[in-house]
């Protein structure tokens, strides 16, 4: 069964709103509509006029939020040896983490927890990996949930966003697993040390980016909107297109897909 997307296109422009500190009375008298026209498409309503009028006003791709409101896209199914994805239900919610493992050598790294990490734990002695890492995206509760069960000889996170019982690592440090190679690069925004691990040795390369990028949308800009666009565009769209984008929430995508179709991103269409 397939992992919908995270977000709806009004949760997109919600966002974008929030992001950019703009009232439902500010953003209406920027763009020529009343503000109960702009609360009403932020519970759902596709007037493609008004659509279309505040994705100029919010910098999305209005086109890219058209086909999201008529639910016209998804990703593309991804199956790669040596990646799979858990999706596990943290609240109300779900939460993905990730196992990257060498298929030659069966050394294998895990990225955030989930709300339980057992399927992970079942997964590894399945296929009789042995786990080196867990690496943490950031340390929001639902990403590090569940760190004991998984007994990682050592669990690791950016300096700029430390953990209690994480060794904290200076962002660009590269490890080892197998002949894979991972990187970590900063993706902040989101979160204060939001990284993405960016892994290569695989058939295709993989971006472990946690909540700073979703199939069509991104994380909510908490810490700044600003500098989680800027560190996105600069982090992960300068990937190759076949890279696979795995996320903390929703499917999996690649970058080029996001090029085509994520409406906070219309300089790639």
């Amino acid at each position: 069964m397939s992992i919908p997307l995270e977000d709806l296109f009004n949760d997109v422009i919600d966002k974008a709103q929030r992001g950019l500190g703009l009232t439902n009375d500010v953003l209406a008298d920027r763009v020529g509509v009343t503000a109960a026209a702009v609360e009403a498409t932020k519970e759902g309503a596709t007037d493609a006029s008004v659509l279309m009028k505040l994705a100029a006003a919010l910098g999305l791709h209005g086109p890219s939020l058209a086909e999201m409101s008529d639910h016209a896209w998804e990703p593309e199914p991804v199956a790669l040896e040596g990646l799979v994805q858990f999706n596990t239900t943290f609240h109300d919610m779900t939460v993905n983490a990730y196992l990257v493992w060498d298929p030659a050598t069966k050394e294998a790294a895990a990225f955030d927890t989930g709300a339980t990490a057992q399927p992970m734990v079942e997964k590894i002695q399945e296929l009789g990996l042995t786990l080196k890492y867990l690496f943490l995206t950031h340390t929001h509760p639902d990403h590090v949930a569940d760190i004991p069960t998984l007994q990682a000889p050592e669990v690791l996170v950016s300096e700029l966003e430390p953990h209690a019982g994480a060794k904290s690592f200076v962002p660009g440090t590269e490890w080892s697993v197998g002949s894979l190679k991972i990187g970590s690069r900063v993706t902040t925004g989101h979160s204060k040390g939001g990284t993405t691990y960016v892994i290569t040795g695989l058939q295709k390369p993989v971006a472990i980016v946690g909540d700073a990028l979703f199939a069509s949308s991104m994380g909510g800009g908490a810490v700044s909107f600003t500098e989680a666009l800027a560190t996105n565009r600069a982090q992960i769209f300068t990937l190759p297109d076949e890279t696979i984008v795995c996320p903390g929430h929703g499917p999996m995508t690649t970058i080029g897909e996001e090029k085509r179709h994520n409406p906070f991103y219309p300089e790639f269409k």
